[in-house]
């Protein structure tokens, strides 16, 4: 049966360390989440607390209708995958898959032809009697990836499961992982701190900072719609400028940016979110031009990309990062102007919480 992992106001603590704050999530019957950060943002401590590892502080974790708050890990019924793989060296690969059923009570004739099973379906048929040693990284991963979903878990979890492997097997283990995870509609959560990673494998994402979630949406709304100014920068938006709404110009919002710089932003493009906000754009947000509406600037460094020239630009908010066309090359030191592309940039609160 598919069901739906609940965290309910979880904190938890490393000695005086406070790790996670007050943390909610809640992952559907059947959808992939990932928890997506740098290193001690709390990713890793939140699958822990699932897995039954650590104890939260307060709060309640519940798979379904089971409270598993305080339950021992091995009762918890997770299937869970590595990032170093965790096979027995001494078992077959057969073995190894068979491994849970067989703490389960399965006899051997039912657990052999289930673990035959799980092989031929990640894609290891002819590797039953081979050991983990005569295996590569990709097939080790495929052999725990067995391990973990021959059980029938209610919850399937990855910490950070091909870091190890090479950037092409990445890229087919987590197409496999998105493949196996959907034919068997399991929930599953799964920590990385790669983005592409997380963003082509999940339903949804939670970008973590600190202990907290500090946007949790579909990949698609991440990218193009950043909750905040944290998440904004995470995503690549790395012009961010603070500006401020000052009047109104018809159908349009006049804001101003430091220096006195002003911009009219029609209202049927842009979502004001204040009187004070941040302006975010990638460098493909900002179009250089000689004349027109748009940020004054004096370009500088000029860099060949294929499809555009890119410039960085001195602007009286600071350096920022701009695109302009291969038809009409600009040279370092002109004046111009950055012209916003609403589809790639977004107006910000100016407040992170």
């Amino acid at each position: 049966m598919t069901v739906s992992l609940t965290l309910d106001h979880v904190s938890a603590s490393y000695g005086r360390t406070r790790v996670l704050e007050d943390l909610s999530l809640e992952v559907g019957a059947g959808e992939l989440v990932s928890l997506l950060g740098a290193s001690g943002c709390g990713k890793t401590t939140t699958l822990r607390l699932v897995a039954g590892f650590l104890t939260p502080d307060a709060g309640t974790i519940r798979l379904g209708e089971r409270d598993l708050t305080r339950l021992p890990a091995h009762a918890r019924d997770i299937g869970l995958v590595f990032q170093t793989y965790a096979l027995f060296p001494h078992l077959t690969v057969l073995d190894n898959v068979a491994f849970g059923l067989k703490q389960r009570g399965l006899g051997r004739a039912a657990r052999r032809a289930q673990a035959g099973e799980m092989i031929e379906r990640v894609g290891l048929t002819g590797f039953a009697d081979r050991y983990p040693a005569n295996l590569s990284g990709g097939q080790r991963q495929r052999v725990a990836l067995a391990r973990a979903l021959v059980i029938d878990p209610p919850l399937l979890m990855f910490d950070e499961p091909l870091s190890n492997l090479d950037a092409k097997l990445r890229v087919d283990m987590r197409v496999e992982i998105r493949r196996l995870q959907r034919a068997n509609g399991t929930t599953a959560l799964y920590v990385t701190h790669d983005q592409e990673e997380a963003f082509s494998i999940s339903d949804r994402v939670a970008i973590m900072d600190a202990g907290r979630i500090m946007q949790l949406d579909a990949p698609e709304v991440l990218y193009s719609k950043p909750a905040n100014a944290f998440v904004a920068d995470f995503v690549g938006f790395e012009t961010l400028i603070p500006m401020r709404a000052v009047a109104e110009a018809g159908d349009a919002v006049r804001v101003e940016m430091e220096g006195g710089a002003t911009l009219d932003l029609p209202r049927a493009q842009w979502t004001v979110p204040g009187q004070e906000m941040i302006f975010a754009a990638r460098p493909d947000g900002l179009v250089v031009a000689r004349e027109g509406e748009g940020i004054p600037a004096r370009l500088g460094l000029r860099t060949y990309l294929g499809r555009a020239y890119q410039y960085r630009c001195e602007t009286a908010a600071g350096e920022v990062s701009a695109n302009g066309p291969l038809s009409q090359p600009m040279e370092p030191g002109e004046t111009a102007v950055l012209i916003p592309n609403p589809e790639q940039c977004c107006l910000l609160p100016a407040s992170n919480a």
